[in-house]
């Protein structure tokens, strides 16, 4: 896992970000992050209630 997930340095984030303009163009990526984002919120809010439930069973 730490072999997928290792520490990305500049050149690797240029090519990532370069490659993802090439294919989604530059009219897709804010749309893109947006549902991004609102997943991430979601995920958050739901482990939140995961553990708020879990220790009000205690």
């Amino acid at each position: 896992m730490n072999l997928l997930l290792g520490s990305f340095g500049t050149t690797e984030i240029v090519v990532i970000v370069f490659l993802a303009l090439l294919l989604f163009g530059g009219k897709k990526i804010p749309e893109f992050m947006k549902g991004l984002g609102l997943g991430l919120k979601e995920f958050r809010e739901a482990i939140q209630g995961v553990q708020r439930t879990s220790r009000s069973s205690y």
